[in-house]
């Protein structure tokens, strides 16, 4: 495999297989539950199709809460993606990340916060601008545990 590019610092990609219960979980009317594991999972085969263009992006501020993503969750970033309209991407401002929904807005390109505090970013109004990758997971905590 590639070596990842995480902030700057290269790291040999590792498999660690976690236990994956054989069944699913009803996320609406209960079902009943298998008492064993079946098969292992690594999250590097789930949440990685592109190691040498991944990079995980801790997330600062509320500006994409509506789309699930909250201050101080991770996100999985593939660079070698393009960045169709729809996409939440990465972008580089005038030197600055931010994190933003990519839309066609009367046929101009526009980045969309998730939150209705954030106005639009037309992008034929900005200085210099980059997409720097599309999120493709976030990760987040569901509490504090331990």
């Amino acid at each position: 495999m590639s070596p990842l590019l995480i902030g700057g610092l290269r790291s040999q990609p590792q498999t660690l297989r976690l236990p994956l219960a054989s069944s699913t979980v009803a996320a609406g009317f209960p079902s009943p539950a298998d008492d064993y594991i079946d098969v292992g999972i690594d999250l590097n085969e789930v949440l990685i199709r592109h190691p040498s263009s991944t990079f995980f992006l801790r997330v600062s501020g509320d500006s994409m809460t509506g789309a699930g993503i909250h201050h101080g969750d991770l996100l999985v970033v593939d660079r070698s993606l393009e960045a169709q309209p729809g996409h939440i991407v990465v972008a580089v401002l005038d030197g600055s990340f931010t994190l933003k929904r990519l839309m066609r807005h009367d046929g101009q390109l526009r980045l969309e916060a998730a939150n209705s505090a954030y106005p639009p970013l037309e992008l034929h109004q900005c200085g210099d601008v980059q997409i720097w990758g599309v999120a493709i997971h976030v990760i987040h905590s569901l509490g504090r545990h331990g």
